[in-house]
């Protein structure tokens, strides 16, 4: 059976919940989509993924920021997948007791593009931005889709996965949160499957994508307060911001770097965003988003 639209529901006056077929991974996916106010006219597609929960928890785009309203007057289609926890967002070798069929590569660079550039009547133009977890997936969705995307913007992903820092922080979201086996992924740790998506040694087949990376370094921040809105005066919350949220940006913080120099020497147009405090957490995302925006706007617009 192919991949096709099964639903789309209209659920607020610019948003819709589309249910595709992926036939890759025979089952249903939700996207949560934002449209703009004028579907008359064409607009363009931004991938916004969620992070290690893929949108099955709480910690999404939708919860954590203002993102409709931030697009509410921005002419694009804005698609966000409901699914793929702890799956790196990456065609998995095998199968995982835990984590079932991944097939997530095959599903959002063909079997998806196609099907919401004739349903939404878009402009045939894509952007990718992530967080997390996939701040790593939109490098390699990129790499493996070079003429699919426009840009990729990776807020706070380590871009490293072959090297040992790189497989600890993978290990921790999929093994350690997500359950899974990572060998079931990419094979074993030392194999050719890790080195093929790790965007750092691939670093050359970006060029022509337009790359945006943003990081803290892991101290504590503006964002990182009892009174912050996400905190909302809990002690045991920003404790756990700081001291694990600080560590992982601080890991997150030297995948960047190294990343920022392999695309350098790549000749790859680059914008690196390091701020000189902050944790991995929303607030910092939300901020990412709104400033990386008018960039990836012109990137999607460019004739």
């Amino acid at each position: 059976m192919p991949s096709r639209i099964v639903s789309m529901d209209k659920v607020g006056p610019q948003s819709e919940r589309i249910v595709v077929y992926s036939a890759a991974m025979n089952r249903n996916v939700p996207l949560t989509v934002l449209r703009p106010r004028d579907t008359a006219r064409p607009a363009p597609v931004l991938y916004l993924l969620n992070g290690a929960g893929g949108g099955e928890d709480e910690a999404t785009w939708q919860e954590k920021t203002d993102y409709a309203q931030f697009f509410a007057d921005k002419h694009v289609n804005v698609v966000t997948p409901i699914g793929g926890a702890f799956s790196y967002y990456t065609d998995w070798e095998h199968d995982d007791p835990t984590l079932g069929r991944n097939k997530w590569q095959t599903f959002l660079t063909e079997e998806l593009p196609p099907l919401l550039d004739e349903s939404l009547k878009t402009t045939g133009a894509n952007a990718i931005a992530g967080i997390s977890m996939a701040g790593t997936s939109v490098l390699n969705l990129a790499i493996a889709a070079p003429d699919l995307y426009r840009s990729a913007a990776a807020y706070s992903g380590c871009a490293r996965t072959s090297d040992p820092l790189g497989q600890a922080y993978i290990r921790t979201v999929v093994e350690d949160r997500g359950r899974g086996d990572i060998t079931n992924m990419w094979g074993p740790v030392d194999g050719p499957g890790w080195r093929a998506n790790d965007p750092y040694l691939n670093a050359a087949k970006l060029r022509g994508t337009k790359v945006y990376l943003t990081t803290g370094t892991g101290l504590p921040g503006e964002y990182d307060t009892l009174g912050a809105r996400l905190i909302d005066g809990d002690p045991a919350v920003l404790a756990d911001q700081i001291l694990l949220g600080g560590a992982i940006e601080a890991s997150v913080y030297a995948c960047t770097q190294q990343m920022r120099e392999a695309l350098a020497r790549e000749k790859v147009d680059t914008t690196v965003i390091t701020r000189p405090a902050g944790t991995h957490s929303w607030e910092y995302w939300q901020r990412d988003l709104h400033t990386t925006w008018p960039d990836i706007e012109k990137d999607l617009n460019r004739r």
